[in-house]
């Protein structure tokens, strides 16, 4: 596996990769099984599957919740050697952001509610980021998981709005055994609050299984103990955001 950190790199490294296809997988690192899925799915369907691990800081709107963000470079890039990566993009900020954030993409309705009106300015440093990535590495394919399903939904208009010829391949969310939805973030929860964590799956599953509404799925989940941002259904899913302690979880559920 090739480890670029520059953007000049990068760009000479495209430009000579020759015939055949390119899967990418962008990430911000603190791997788990979920991303190796993606990665296999881009290996598989591809000659070559390319990654990137940034911590984006356009994407935090709370410089201590960028501070806090798990990091674990080295354990990345063997899980990403192990699971057959061709090569891992692993740029500072500095690299990405040469004009300091100055310039950025903004989608003006979707990305203004449920995420983006909890996290202002989220959404433009997440598309913002992404088209440049996308530019930088120009894939054939990119994977993005379903458990970020706002987000998706935001980078597969980005592609239609920008004539990006990378198509973006949706990726079923992936649970832990006791149904979490596998995130970084979850490294960060108090043996208490992972124990607890599962039950934000649990009460929105159940909700839809009895039929009952996103009003009656938030109060469900306020009595369980946890502090909830939104509960709202898009799109033939229900999708949720709550606090647990000092780490935000987001769910949906088709």
């Amino acid at each position: 596996m090739k480890i670029i950190d520059t953007v000049d790199g990068l760009v000479a490294e495209r430009r000579g990769r020759g015939a055949g296809s390119t899967g990418f997988v962008p990430t911000m690192g603190a791997l788990h099984e979920a991303h190796l899925a993606l990665l296999r799915r881009a290996k598989a369907e591809n000659d070559r599957a390319w990654a990137s691990i940034f911590v984006n800081p356009a994407q935090f709107g709370d410089s201590g919740d960028f501070d806090r963000y798990p990091r674990s470079i080295e354990q990345d890039l063997a899980m990403l050697r192990a699971a057959g990566c061709d090569l891992a993009f692993v740029p500072g900020a500095g690299e990405i952001y040469p004009d300091g954030f100055r310039y950025r993409v903004t989608e003006s309705e979707l990305g203004l509610e449920l995420e983006g009106a909890s996290r202002p300015g989220h959404f433009d440093g997440v598309l913002t980021v992404v088209l440049k990535l996308l530019l930088l590495t120009r894939p054939e394919r990119a994977y993005f998981g379903e458990k970020d399903y706002q987000q998706l939904r935001l980078v597969e208009g980005l592609v239609q709005a920008f004539f990006l010829d990378t198509r973006i391949v949706r990726c079923a969310l992936v649970r832990e055994p006791d149904g979490l939805a596998m995130s970084s973030r979850n490294r960060l929860l108090s043996p208490a609050e992972r124990a607890k964590a599962p039950e934000f799956h649990r009460v929105l599953a159940q909700s839809l299984a009895d039929r009952r509404p996103a009003e009656d799925a938030a109060a469900a989940l306020g009595h369980a103990g946890f502090e909830v941002d939104y509960v709202a259904d898009r799109e033939g899913r229900r999708l949720a955001a709550v606090r647990l302690g000092r780490v935000r979880l987001i769910d949906n559920v088709e």
